[in-house]
Parts: structure tokens; sequence; C-alpha cells
């Protein structure tokens, strides 16, 4: 039996939540580069996007990024923490007027039920919060079918190998991200920025 890998912090606590959003920016301040990259392709999209949906959405950096930045937007922040969410709406403040907090855990087999459809669907250092990296294949094929039909997923993680992370159980290297898409039926799969042991994929349907 394949184990998964033991999380060292309880993101459910206000204490480990708050210590994570006081010290991911500084620890990778080239975030703001993959916000820029993502703000970019919804931006950009046609038709446009009206629906984003982000999981683990955390404590709103990137909401609050892409909600100041990008008109006309429904926002939806899914995440399996309270306290998350209540650092994000101090974050957001007048803004989160157009969030729907939604608290599941994707890790759950009914986490996408009910929510509808979305034109894209971001997530920014969640996967690896699979705790083992043979999850991701079924998180990204129940992303696929929350997208619209001319909907996208934005998928950033660490990636495993030279320049990121060492343990190859919960992280994936760049190939084998690319393959659990693929897996997962999407059939357009690109890479659009890489820096600082992060790689950011856009997966669709053709």
């Amino acid at each position: 039996m394949i184990e998964d890998v033991p999380s060292p912090i309880d993101l459910r606590l206000m204490r480990d939540a708050r210590e994570w959003e006081q010290t991911v920016m500084s620890k990778r301040p080239w975030r703001v580069d993959f916000f820029a990259r993502i703000r970019d392709e919804i931006g950009a999209a046609a038709p446009p996007v009206e629906r984003v949906l982000e999981l683990g959405s955390g404590p709103g950096f990137l909401a609050q990024h892409l909600l100041q930045t990008l008109g006309g937007i429904s926002y939806g922040m899914l995440d399996f923490s309270a306290a998350m969410h209540q650092l994000a709406r101090a974050r957001l403040g007048d803004l989160a007027r157009h969030v729907e907090f939604i608290e599941r855990d994707f890790k759950q087999p009914d986490w996408h039920a009910k929510l509808g459809e979305f034109g894209c669907v971001v997530t920014l250092q969640a996967v690896h919060e699979l705790r083992h990296k043979r999850h991701a294949p079924a998180l990204h094929a129940q992303v696929r079918e929350l997208l619209a039909p001319e909907g996208f997923y934005l998928v950033c993680d660490h990636y495993c190998g030279p320049g990121g992370m060492q343990n190859d159980r919960l992280y994936m290297s760049v190939d084998e991200q690319r393959q659990a898409l693929s897996t997962a039926g999407f059939t357009r799969i690109v890479e659009l920025l890489r820096k600082g042991g992060m790689v950011l994929h856009c997966a669709s349907l053709d």
C-alpha cells in the first residue's frame, strides 16, 4: 500500500494558517510573476471568462490580484480551512462582494458536486496538498468536469527535480505534471511559466 505524505502543519488551525500567510510571499516573492501570467491568460480569453474557481485559495493573495486587475468576474474560493477563509475575507475587504467562499476539501470524492460551470479553474501551490502525486490525475479529471465548453485550467505547483523539490512522492516532475493532465483527459497542455521551482500549465480541450 502506498502511503500519503503527512503534512507538517495543519492549515485548518488559525496559528498555522496565519504563519503561512505571513511567510509565503517573502519565501517566494516570484509568486507575483505567476499572478501576472494567470491574470493575462484569463484577461485574454475569448469568450471572456465570467466565473473563476480557485482551488486551495488560502488567504487570498491570488484572488486579491485578480479581482483588482480583472473586471466583470465572479470568483469562487474553495478551501478546506475556515481559518484561511477568515484571513481571505480580511484581505479582500470590499472585494469580497464578488466572492463565493466555499469550504470543501478537494481530497474528498464529491468536492466538486453542484458547483456549476466555470470559464477558468485555477490553482496555485495546492495540488501537492493531495499529499501524494498519485492522486493528481483524479483531481484534474474532476476539474475537467467543472469547465465550460471553452473553459481552461491553470494549474501551478512545485515540481520535483533539478531546481525544484526533492520529495518525489509528494511532488511531480514537470513531465509527470503534463502526463497527469493528459491522463485526466485534457488534450491541449501548454507550459506558460517556470520559475523558482514552480511551473504553470494551461490545460484545455481542443
